[in-house]
């Protein structure tokens, strides 16, 4: 029988003192290798694009009005919580993922800005915890979130009302606590 001699490769744990004035590093601990395969689901993406997003500022809330409704009323009947992925979805391969946002942002920012933030930390977030290709994050600003004067806030996307008394009168209507118009025209005849 040969046996065949493996060459060491320089200081290693247990083979001698480390140079003067050095410390050896601890080898980092590796988890044993088990064979197998880990799937990561649309939800679990979904669910991490959708925490990247909230946490941007200029962000009012993902979804539209009618989905977050659903999702509520969804909620209540199962009894999960509202902890949203409304107006989120991706579509998950082996290797690659593509997330969809629609969200309602905030008065006040530039939306491609607001678009912006979100696709970078999306982009970052789901590649980070997922281990998968980001390969497009697209979104869509389905509403506009106003606030209102008394810090209250409306219905999401409506505009404050102006006034009746604060608009001006439309064209050709008299303006408020005039005379009605004579009907006749100036030669005597009924308009």
């Amino acid at each position: 029988m040969v046996s065949e001699q493996i060459p060491q490769q320089g200081p290693g744990p247990g083979s001698g003192p480390p140079p003067a004035g050095r410390s050896m590093p601890e080898p980092p601990a590796q988890a044993p290798q088990v064979p197998g395969a880990t799937h990561v689901s649309e939800a679990a993406v979904a669910r991490v694009a959708a925490a990247a997003a909230r946490a941007i500022d200029g962000v009012h809330s993902l979804g539209t009005g009618a989905g977050r409704a659903l999702g509520a009323l969804r909620g209540r009947v199962s009894g999960a919580q509202h902890e949203s992925t409304v107006g989120v979805s991706a579509e998950v391969g082996r290797e690659e993922v593509a997330v969809d946002l629609t969200l309602i942002a905030d008065y006040g920012r530039p939306l491609h800005a607001i678009a912006a933030d979100v696709r970078t930390a999306v982009f970052a977030s789901v590649e980070e915890l997922t281990g998968l290709r980001v390969i497009e994050v697209n979104i869509e600003i389905g509403d506009i979130h106003v606030p209102t004067a008394s810090g209250s806030s409306p219905a999401t996307g409506a505009i404050p009302a102006v006034p009746a008394a604060a608009r001006p009168p439309a064209p050709g209507t008299p303006p408020a606590g005039a005379e009605p118009a004579d009907p006749t025209t100036p030669d005597g005849e009924r308009a």
